[in-house]
């Protein structure tokens, strides 16, 4: 099944909220389907500059409200929100209300935590994965019930949620987006997912060669695997997302690829294919699109804010299609 292109936008780090509503509308009108944020709270400093990650300046779920409010058709979402920073039931609650405020634009993506310095610098217990695994598990029984009307009855090792009807009650089940870029995770998006959101093996706790070559095409084509393996028959009902991390439009191919491959200890021919790199110009970034739809299925892509204008040429192009 060839499903079609629509792509998203993700952004971390607004100047004010005043940018924060002009990019969300923004994307709204260069196309983009979906606006989405990370999940990550703690700002510069030791625990933060340790990860490499960069920093994420608002919180997820507010903003998300605030980029709602400041447009009418985009979808509104995080890829993806840590399971472990906030009470199960509370997160049910504010995913629902976003999705009543916005009139049924969210989109719910969900993730088991991977930022081990994050976790203790705020003094929230880092699991073993395993654990932290099967709390995600419990966590997408509870979203469903809690979206799906009736009373909740959830009596988990992770999660107790038991004797009352949860409010608001979505007018259908908004999509569900799962990320990782192991093996269970994966499993776990191909069997309950609606989106599954392909990542690093992030399993280092920070972001480097490690992570990155974790998803060259030879090692997603196994992540697909790991998904098909997980989903069986449902496999053709499940939209492939992706991250283009590394986007740069461009006429210099040879030179900006040979720069960045160096920079995560790959060749130049394997970041050329790698399916997070998009570097080119804007036809044969259209072209790399179809080929890699052709050949792991995706056809859901997310740019990074700073890749936003120099990507809406390759949206206009492919969306829907």
């Amino acid at each position: 099944m060839t499903r079609p292109f629509r792509f998203g936008v993700q952004c971390y780090a607004p100047a004010s909220g005043a940018e924060w509503r002009v990019l969300a509308k923004r994307a709204e009108d260069l196309g983009y389907s979906a606006f989405h944020l990370a999940d990550h709270v703690i700002g510069p400093g030791p625990k933060l500059a340790a990860t490499n990650h960069p920093v994420q300046t608002v919180a997820a779920i507010p903003a998300m409200a605030v980029a709602a409010e400041a447009t009418s058709t985009i979808r509104i979402g995080c890829r993806v929100l840590c399971i472990d920073y906030r009470n199960p039931v509370m997160l049910a609650k504010e995913l629902a209300t976003l999705d009543f405020f916005s009139g049924g634009r969210l989109e719910v993506g969900l993730g088991a935590g991977w930022l081990e310095n994050e976790y203790e610098a705020m003094g929230v217990p880092f699991d073993p994965p395993g654990v932290r695994l099967d709390r995600l598990e419990e966590i997408i029984a509870l979203l469903r019930q809690c979206f799906g009307g009736g009373e909740v009855d959830i009596e988990g090792k992770h999660v107790h949620a038991t004797g009352f009807q949860a409010v608001p009650t979505p007018a259908k089940q908004p999509p569900l987006m799962i990320g990782g870029g192991s093996r269970r995770i994966l499993g776990i998006a191909g069997r309950e997912a609606d989106i599954v959101s392909l990542n690093f093996d992030n399993s280092s706790g920070k972001i480097g060669p490690a992570g990155v070559g974790s998803s060259t095409a030879e090692l997603t084509e196994r992540k697909i695997g790991w998904i098909r393996d997980g989903a069986g028959t449902r496999f053709d009902e499940i939209e492939l997302e992706i991250a283009a991390y590394f986007t740069v439009v461009t006429d210099d191919v040879t030179a900006t690829t040979e720069r960045m491959a160096g920079m995560f200890a790959l060749t130049p021919a394997e970041f050329a294919e790698h399916p997070h790199a998009l570097i080119g110009p804007v036809d044969a970034i259209c072209e790399s699109l179809r080929e890699r739809r052709e050949r792991f299925g995706i056809s859901y892509v997310t740019f990074g804010a700073a890749a936003m204008e120099a990507a809406a040429p390759i949206v206009e192009r492919l969306t829907g299609t």
